[in-house]
C-alpha cells in the first residue's frame, strides 16, 4: 500500500491538511488540477445524484491518497 501512496504522492495528488471538508480527497486533487476546490465538490456531488460508483471512487482515493507531508516509510532490502 505504502508504494500506491508514493506512487500518488509522486504525481502530486496528496490530501491537504487545511480548506478539506471531509477527508480532503476533493481538496487535494483540485491542488493537482489546478482549479477551485469547489468545482471538484460540485462534479462529485452531481456524478453522485446522476447515479455510478462516484462514492466507491471517492472512496478508494481517500484510501490511497497520502495525507500531505507524508514521508514514505523505507523499503526493507
Amino acid at each position: 500500500m505504502d508504494q500506491v501512496r508514493e506512487t500518488f504522492a509522486r504525481a502530486g495528488l496528496s490530501r491537504p491538511q487545511t480548506g478539506r471538508w471531509l477527508a480532503g480527497v476533493c481538496a487535494g486533487v483540485a491542488a493537482r488540477l489546478g482549479i477551485d476546490a469547489w468545482i471538484v465538490r460540485l462534479l462529485l456531488v452531481l456524478l453522485l445524484v446522476m447515479g455510478g460508483s462516484s462514492l466507491l471512487i471517492y472512496a478508494v482515493l481517500w484510501f490511497c491518497m497520502p495525507p500531505q507531508g507524508w514521508i514514505a516509510p523505507p523499503r526493507a532490502p
